[in-house]
């Protein structure tokens, strides 16, 4: 705050104290104006936000000490005179109270006796708060597997612009308070200037646009002052999502302020297994048993597939356990329209209890057909 607002502002009549106050009286007032002022309790209501950041400035001012001796000092040392107010065409202002003390004498300089109170670099121009963008809101769902490769819409609850009942819409805990961002001066804005010549505002990165610091958030809306409704609402969960994936719906969050546009809303999907088919990017995948006699001598055997009918694979003569075989069409669709291919991996299943009969043909076959010792070439890696 500048010298000018300490000499237009009394800060005790704000809060309703004596000048006498104590700093446990001071802050009690304050947590009383605040309560009933906040702004999340009082949506659209310009009056009340006025008292809120008017009580906030004068609560920073008196609950410090140092502060607080500055500004009762100043306000002493000029009889708290009032300035006269601006505007145009009938004059008022600090240049008319300066150009009537001298008198009319137009270019007087009062430089020495204010000994540069008036610096035009302590003024700061009033805040106004204007559009300001809602809040993103973050969510998680779960689906099952096949939704996820399908897509589904799927309800979810959202927080309502209701005050949060534990906190009153301070968004802080009990027995403390928000205080007004000292960076953006409760505007919830910033200006920054591009290249020296453009100035550029944007939300603020201190209070994120809020205006509003919680230094100590509040247990049940972990300081955005909202209360949670039984307000549900449909999202669409795009096909082909994977676990865990963050996917971003524009314009679903927290309703924007004084025309600012809505916030967005941050879904995070977490995905049930399937107990069959596996995901390796838009492909599925699948593990499929066969016997020994199919693997060696080839066959045709029938696999599921996710959504739809079973299909008919040719399995080649001499297919060894862990070949992946490839059915185009039968996977996960893409972004562009494409669809991937169900991956079927092939596991030889050897067969534990063997008949009299089944051993005597299975040693003629292997007298017949001796393969030679398949380890033969791992050892020879080993020794080189």
């Amino acid at each position: 705050m500048s010298t000018k607002d300490w000499l237009e502002k009394d800060y005790y009549k704000v809060l309703g104290v004596s000048k006498d106050a104590k700093p446990e009286e001071i802050k009690k007032a304050f947590r009383k104006i605040a309560r009933e002022n906040h702004p999340d309790a009082n949506p659209g209501n310009a009056e009340a936000l006025q008292r809120f950041k008017d009580a906030s400035e004068a609560h920073q001012v008196l609950s410090d000490p140092g502060q607080r001796k500055e500004y009762d000092a100043t306000r002493s040392r000029f009889g708290g005179f009032r300035f006269p107010p601006g505007g145009s065409g009938g004059g008022g202002g600090v240049d008319d109270l300066f150009r009537n003390a001298a008198g009319g004498a137009s270019g007087a300089d009062f430089s020495d006796l204010f000994g540069g109170l008036f610096n035009s670099t302590t003024r700061r121009a009033g805040t106004t708060r204007g559009p300001r963008r809602g809040s993103d809101v973050e969510g998680e769902v779960t689906i099952d597997f096949v939704e996820a490769v399908d897509g589904v819409t799927v309800p979810m609850q959202m927080v309502s612009d209701a005050a949060c009942p534990v906190c009153h819409g301070t968004g802080a805990r009990s027995g403390s308070v928000p205080h007004v961002c000292t960076k953006c001066q409760g505007s919830g804005m910033q200006t920054s200037t591009a290249g020296g010549v453009f100035a550029v505002s944007e939300p603020c990165t201190e209070c994120r646009g809020r205006g509003l610091v919680v230094d100590d958030p509040c247990p049940e809306c972990h300081g955005s002052g909202r209360g949670r409704s039984t307000r549900t609402m449909s999202v669409r969960i795009p096909a082909g999502v994977t676990d865990g994936q963050r996917i971003r719906l524009k314009g679903k969050g927290g309703a924007g302020e004084n025309g600012g546009a809505n916030g967005d809303l941050y879904v995070t999907v977490h995905v049930r297994p399937h107990p069959v088919f596996g995901r390796s990017g838009n492909n599925l995948t699948l593990q499929v048993p066969v016997t020994f006699a199919e693997a060696s001598l080839g066959a045709e055997i029938t696999v599921p597939t996710l959504n739809g009918q079973p299909v008919r694979l040719r399995l080649p003569a001499g297919t060894p356990s862990g070949r992946t075989l490839r059915v185009r069409g039968k996977g996960v669709s893409r972004g562009d329209g494409t669809v991937g291919d169900l991956l079927v991996t092939v596991d030889v299943v050897v067969p534990k209890d063997l008949s009299s009969d089944a051993r005597a043909a299975l040693e003629s076959f292997v007298a017949k057909a001796p393969a030679g010792d398949p380890r033969a070439e791992l050892f020879a890696k080993v020794r080189s």
